[in-house]
């Protein structure tokens, strides 16, 4: 029966202890189904690279579920260190993966750019500069021949070589977890590889929404697929107008949360719509944004509302950024605890005479003045004065799945980590 349970997946407990999620045959059927009419490339001839854990629900329905139904064929990473060379090897035509995996690419390519220099950079620039005009022109209805010609002039001699180190076959790829930086979207699209994003839960098997080659609208997570309702329930607090609560209705609501009632009810509507705890709005195209999480955000001491994770994604997005977390909750201010890149930072470090030791290296005024003073220039005019860290905390041990610190996919797990560093938190608020 379409109602029989078929796997129970445990959410990952960002921000409070893990449940078991009921999903049944229906719930992923209809999502793998319905989520993969929207990429009509995906066919027989279809191959992903595996990188998500299956245990998860995203790498289960879009990948597992999806391929299969389709009659695809998927490979396997050999490890995290090894994604560029398995992609040239293995040849994918779509990925189905978290932004996080895009930026480190779009930072390495510019690393490795930048490195380069001469010719390669002039012209990796220019395409990507005549990118961003075809774009422009094309929202006024317009072409025009120099830019076309730099374009294509680019693309034959760099980005041809980019798409190669993918495989040369890639058509794309599905992102989920945390939107797309929309300037590194844009960029991989203008290089011929779009990227999709898409939102869901594992209570909701797991697409809500997805954006897709007929209906594309970057910083947004899509539209709801077929057979799902998304309805925006206001709330109070700190919200723009047509932001709240997403509430899902759909084939692809969990059948509950296994042996614990208690946390179904506060979860499920009366009429059987599933509370995400996710703030967003729907535009006037029927698109999605996600604008915040409401069991992460928090009051500062003057009463002004934090959705930390909008300030992290930003902050991740500096080349001296590995990992971070905010923190402020009843606090006066936020403070950023940091995870240094110390790939980025070893020739830095080499060029100043500081250690190579990253636990050394953390501990010298120099980077924690670089960091500290890129987060916050890099912050100022998009965030509230009120929302930009004070203070600055570097660790050296990575945040990762290893160590507890992440979820499988790549989600901070935010009660777990304040507990690791609590004691130093709390003394740069001493200070």
């Amino acid at each position: 029966m379409p109602s029989d349970v078929a796997v129970l997946i445990y959410t990952s407990g960002t921000t409070g202890n893990p449940k078991g999620v009921l999903l049944s045959h229906g719930n992923f059927t209809s999502n793998a189904i319905t989520g993969g009419r929207m990429i009509p490339e995906l066919n027989e001839t279809g191959r992903s690279l595996s990188i998500l854990p299956w245990a998860h629900s995203f790498g289960q329905t879009a990948e597992l579920y999806n391929f299969i139904h389709l009659g695809g064929s998927i490979g396997f990473i050999r490890d995290v260190t090894t994604i560029a060379e398995d992609m040239a090897r293995l040849r994918p035509t779509y990925l189905i993966a978290v932004p996080r995996v895009f930026n480190k690419i779009y930072d390495s390519l510019w690393k490795k750019i930048n490195a380069t220099g001469g010719l390669a950079k002039k012209l990796f620039v220019m395409g990507v500069d005549a990118g961003k005009q075809k774009r422009a022109l094309a929202l006024q209805g317009k072409s025009a021949l120099l830019t076309n010609l730099q374009y294509k002039l680019a693309d034959a001699v760099v980005f041809k070589k980019i798409r190669q180190k993918f495989g040369g076959r890639l058509q794309g790829a599905i992102t989920a977890s945390a939107t797309m930086n929309v300037k590194i979207g844009y960029f991989f699209a203008d290089i011929g590889i779009p990227v999709y994003d898409c939102y869901g839960l594992t209570e909701t098997s797991p697409a809500v929404s997805m954006n897709c080659p007929a209906a594309h609208k970057p910083g947004s997570v899509g539209r709801p697929i077929e057979n799902v309702k998304v309805v925006i329930d206001p709330i109070p607090a700190e919200t723009k107008n047509g932001e709240g609560e997403i509430v899902v209705y759909g084939p692809n609501v969990m059948q509950g949360y296994n042996n614990n009632p208690e946390a179904t009810r506060e979860v499920m509507t009366a009429d059987g719509g599933f509370r995400t705890g996710d703030l967003g709005r729907l535009d006037e195209d029927g698109f999605l944004f996600i604008t915040g999480r409401i069991k992460e955000q928090y009051k500062l001491e003057n009463g002004k509302y934090v959705f930390p994770a909008t300030l992290e994604e930003e902050i991740k997005l500096l080349p001296w950024i590995e990992s971070v977390m905010i923190y402020g909750y009843g606090r006066a201010y936020n403070v950023c605890l940091t995870v240094p890149d110390f790939e980025v930072l070893k020739e830095y470090a080499r060029e100043n005479n500081l250690p190579a030791d990253p636990a050394e290296l953390v501990k010298c005024d120099e980077i924690k003045t670089l960091i500290g003073d890129a987060v916050t220039t890099f912050l100022k005019g998009k965030f509230h004065g009120y929302e930009i860290p004070r203070k600055f905390l570097l660790v050296s041990d990575p945040f990762s799945t290893d160590n507890g610190l992440l979820t499988q996919t790549m989600k901070l797990k935010r009660r777990i980590v304040l507990e690791r560093y609590q004691s130093q938190i709390e003394a740069l608020y001493a200070e």
